[in-house]
């Protein structure tokens, strides 16, 4: 097997012939690479800009005509061939968007020293257009820097845009906004989905073109959406989206990914078919299968599931390392290139969490731990050890040292002195959304019209009897009789008994977003809050008050000091807690453990580390020592039901039992 060539040794031999204006050129190379050379030499070390002249990849300073990039990554005969040198895929993948940016090269440094050679990443949709033509591509989101930082450290990428990615991640990573229409048709060529497709790409492939190999990037293929073949709602979709790719400037070989319950709807012309799996009895199913549609083709499992995402409620899933090892070790030797699926899984920080909806809905947990090659910190595994020297093994050149992993700490226990209730807060939020009827969160008229994507929505009424109250729930709705709880409506509980009451009385129903499915025939179903009317004794309820909470940084904006006071000796809930974590030195990571506390979300410093819920599997949430100050640090948590009476801090993650996956 020949070992892979890294990114900066693709093409040793420079061909000047081909510019007539070579000799000035060379001559601006010559006095480039002077200057450079000079500032390094005399750059202090341990200086910062010391470190970066060390990591200089002098290959990107040759200017672009001279590197001699034709080919790229060919799927000809039965190897992969980057330019003419035969090629094997030892791939990771890690999402930049679950990885605080500060993180992302010593993620990446470990990928390298682990003996791979390609970064995979999924592009979430969601994420990067939270509003119809408003684009972020910033902070932990900035998609380039991510993948010339690939570059830098040696590494291939494969870039995977969908527009669906699947990933856990909420609706698959399309926007929720696209759920505003009723006839809606998601991942088909429906013209609603097309239109919002085409502007995303606009944008989207404007970035992404430059960072092509043949256009000097590292970038070698593309793929085209993702496990398609599973859902085949519409057999113009898939050609769409590869002439989509291709019309924007899309030069690089094009790939698809499928499971066994879609490859043989999956495969498509003039692109190459990959699978996904995680067992041996599954790679040698696809694998004759893919013999009998591709014939003589370079064979790649993309997603070789290195463990399994959790939901709550359910087990901590596990995959044995030998068993990983094992069929690692039999990937390769049925001749197939891989990708690690994960390297490393990271964090649904936030709101992003998908969820799976078969038999019973369940929601995934804020960790992407994934049981993955590096823990959801970034921590070596068994895995990592073994698959090193398995690679190290196979590679032919000794392998970079290993990176020193960031230290942990566990601080003091943290108590949270202040508190709001959710009922005084409401007094100072924007104002409600008035409305005769219920309105699910996509379609509340709100965030520039582009309804809310993330988070809780309350719904406010009068009633003036008791009786059954009745309707659809998503996900999760507390009901209140003026601030009393009086129990939860969900997937399984559709009715609620409302206890006698006399005169006219508040109404509330709190409803949570706990995750768009993300995989699934269901996807065009997935609007959340109330669904349509709610019902006491079977008469619909009017004139309502809807307040969005959607929980983003401007949210917590309008909570002024003076607006919290002193926890009280009985605390009405739900309710925000207020508190100060003061660090002295420098901060670093931490894991914060909410025993005593039942189900809520934290922010430390405005940025949403996730949701909490005491039913498991996840007791602990990561906290990036990279999202804390040295001096003070705001925690702010929302809680549903019970607080605990501290915030205690530990060094390594609890994740419930453990559950091995067959």
């Amino acid at each position: 097997m020949l070992a892979a060539v890294p990114p900066s040794r693709a093409m040793s031999k420079w061909s000047v012939g081909r510019k007539p204006s070579r000799t000035l050129g060379l001559l601006l190379l010559v006095i480039l690479s002077y200057l450079v050379l000079r500032r390094y030499l005399h750059l202090k070390p341990g200086s910062c800009d010391h470190s970066v002249a060390q990591r200089l990849d002098w290959y990107n300073l040759v200017p672009a005509w001279l590197r001699h990039r034709q080919s790229g990554l060919q799927a000809n005969g039965q190897h992969f061939m980057l330019e003419d040198s035969t090629f094997w895929i030892f791939g990771g993948s890690v999402h930049y968007f679950r990885v605080p940016k500060e993180y992302w090269r010593d993620r990446l440094l470990k990928m390298k020293a682990c003996g791979l050679n390609t970064l995979t990443t999924y592009v979430p949709w969601n994420l990067h257009e939270p509003e119809r033509g408003k684009f972020d591509f910033s902070g932990n989101l900035d998609l380039e820097a991510f993948v010339l930082m690939a570059a830098e450290i040696g590494l291939w990428v494969i870039l995977r845009p969908g527009p669906y990615i699947c990933s856990e991640i909420d609706l698959g990573g399309l926007p929720s906004w696209l759920l505003q229409d009723s006839g809606m048709r998601l991942r088909t060529t429906y013209k609603g989905f097309t239109e919002a497709v085409d502007l995303y790409f606009d944008h989207l492939m404007s970035r992404v073109v430059p960072l092509q190999y043949k256009h000097g990037g590292p970038i070698i293929a593309v793929q085209v959406e993702n496990e398609y073949g599973s859902y085949n709602r519409d057999p113009a979709y898939m050609p769409y989206i590869k002439k989509a790719l291709e019309d924007r400037g899309i030069v690089e070989l094009l790939l698809t990914s499928d499971n066994k319950d879609g490859l043989q709807k999956g495969v498509m012309d003039g692109v190459l078919a990959t699978i996904n799996l995680q067992s041996q009895h599954e790679l040698q199913l696809l694998t004759n299968f893919l013999l009998s549609v591709q014939r003589v083709q370079p064979k790649m499992v993309m997603e070789y599931w290195t463990g399994w995402f959790d939901s709550w409620g359910g087990p901590h899933n596990i995959l044995d390392s030998s068993e990983v090892l094992k069929t690692v070790s039999a990937i390769l030797d049925a001749g197939f290139s891989i990708n690690l699926y994960m390297f490393h899984g990271g964090t649904n920080f936030g709101f992003i969490n998908g969820a799976m909806h078969f038999h019973d809905y369940k929601s995934d947990v804020t960790s992407y731990d994934y049981d993955a090659v590096l823990t959801e910190a970034g921590d070596y595994t068994a895995k990592y050890f073994k698959l090193r020297s398995f690679f190290g093994s196979i590679s032919g050149v000794p392998l970079p040292p290993q990176p020193d992993l960031l230290p942990k700490i566990a601080y003091e226990p943290l108590s949270l002195n202040f508190y709001l209730s959710l009922w005084d807060a409401l007094q100072y939020m924007e104002e409600p959304v008035n409305s005769e009827k219920p309105v699910n969160m996509e379609n509340l008229p709100i965030n520039n019209g582009n309804g809310q994507s993330f988070g809780y929505t309350l719904y406010e009424t009068t009633i003036a009897s008791s009786g059954v109250l009745s309707g659809l729930v998503r996900d999760r709705g507390q009901v209140f009789v003026n601030t009393v709880s009086i129990g939860f409506l969900d997937y399984e509980k559709k009715k609620i008994v409302i206890p006698l009451i006399q005169g006219y009385t508040r109404l509330r129903i709190l409803v949570e977003n706990r995750g768009r499915v993300n995989y699934g025939d269901n996807i065009d179903d997935q609007r959340k809050g109330l669904i349509g009317n709610i019902y006491l004794n079977d008469s619909p309820l009017k004139k309502f008050r809807i307040y969005s909470l959607d929980m983003k940084k401007s949210f917590f904006q309008r909570f002024s000091v003076d607006k919290w006071s002193p926890i009280p000796a009985v605390p009405t809930f739900p309710a925000f807690f207020l508190g100060v974590l003061s660090i002295s030195l420098s901060p670093f990571d931490t894991f914060m453990k909410l025993e005593g506390w039942e189900k809520g979300v934290v922010f430390i410093n405005g940025q949403n580390l996730g949701r909490y819920w005491n039913i498991g599997p996840q007791e602990t949430l990561y906290l990036p020592g990279a999202w804390l100050d040295q001096g003070i640090n705001q925690v702010i948590v929302f809680e549903e039901k019970m607080a605990g009476p501290v915030i205690q801090f530990t060094e390594t993650p609890h994740l419930g039992r453990n559950q091995y996956l067959d």
